[in-house]
């Protein structure tokens, strides 16, 4: 048996199929905030997806997006996100963000401010400093810190490690490479691990944006940056086609790209199921015990997951 998640999605559409917002998990306030934004305020996708994906921020989603929890192995928190922009196929991405809450107004920043892609780290936190964003000291809590504090008394335990000394399913680092075969015993991907907020939004004028936002994985390898902020494998967005995202092990689901395989798979007529259900083909093939599920929605305002 091949442990997909079951992906419990929340769907804000009017009686005509478009507007509609697509969300991954239980986040009923960042859906609503981003359909207030299309339907109340007559915003763009763009707005709607910033606007719903920051809600999730402030709220810090299940611990698993904005600041405050989920450190890496040094003790810090750090921050991913996207988003893009269907009808020019802009994108702005940040990764490892050091020292900003706001991950994806960074992100929206990089897009309407640079010709760039993505800028990742404290450089990152540096521009959206110079951009009116703010300047966070730290994205840690108390909360983040009882974490750190707990892993570390576990012997570390999971972490990411592998074919290195001491062993890394009984000891802390630092690590060094080794020639056996090692790694930790304990699965670091569950379900308490990985839930990104990925959101899909078509406005009034059939416009297109996909975007992501998450503090990654629990006790990661600091500098680690996962597929939330990847052009394609944390979501995807064409106008006239539809859009996908991706949430779940971001380390394995960013060498398929699965968000732009789903909307390719749509713009050659299958319906959104279908399409998703081709992009995972692939991942579970070579990663049987793959843990990961995705949402999608076409032009028309029929979704799946």
């Amino acid at each position: 048996m091949v442990p997909i998640l079951l992906l419990n999605i929340l769907v804000f559409v009017c009686g005509d199929k478009t507007p509609i917002v697509v969300t991954t998990w239980s986040y009923p306030n960042a859906t609503r905030a981003a359909w207030i934004e299309l339907t109340q305020n007559h915003g763009n996708a763009v707005d709607a997806v910033v606007t719903g994906c920051s809600a999730c921020e402030t709220a810090q989603c299940r611990g698993a997006v904005g600041f405050g929890s989920k450190p890496d192995e040094s003790g810090n928190t750090t921050l991913d996100a996207m988003i893009m922009d269907g009808k020019t196929m802009d994108v702005g991405a940040v990764g490892c963000l050091t020292n900003t809450k706001s991950a994806i107004a960074v992100a929206k920043a990089v897009m309407k401010y640079t010709k760039h892609t993505l800028l990742v780290g404290e450089k990152a936190s540096r521009f959206a400093a110079d951009m009116g964003l703010g300047w966070d000291s730290s994205l840690s809590s108390s909360k983040s810190e009882s974490q750190y504090s707990e892993w570390k008394q576990k012997t570390c335990q999971p972490n990411f490690w592998e074919n290195v000394t001491p062993d890394p399913s009984s000891s802390c680092g630092p690590y060094h490479p080794d020639n056996t075969t090692t790694s930790s015993i304990m699965d670091s991907i569950d379900i308490d691990n990985h839930d990104t907020i990925a959101m899909l939004a078509i406005d009034q004028n059939g416009d297109i944006s996909s975007g992501t936002s998450t503090n990654g994985l629990n006790h990661k390898i600091p500098g680690r940056v996962g597929d939330s902020p990847i052009v394609g494998a944390g979501s995807y967005a064409m106008n006239g086609v539809g859009a996908a995202a991706s949430t779940g092990n971001g380390d394995i689901m960013m060498r398929f790209l699965p968000a732009f395989h789903a909307v390719m798979m749509m713009q050659v007529g299958m319906d959104p199921l279908n399409a998703l259900t081709t992009a995972m083909r692939p991942i579970t093939q070579y990663y049987p015990m793959f843990r990961g599920a995705m949402i999608a929605v076409n032009q028309n305002g029929d979704y799946g997951s």
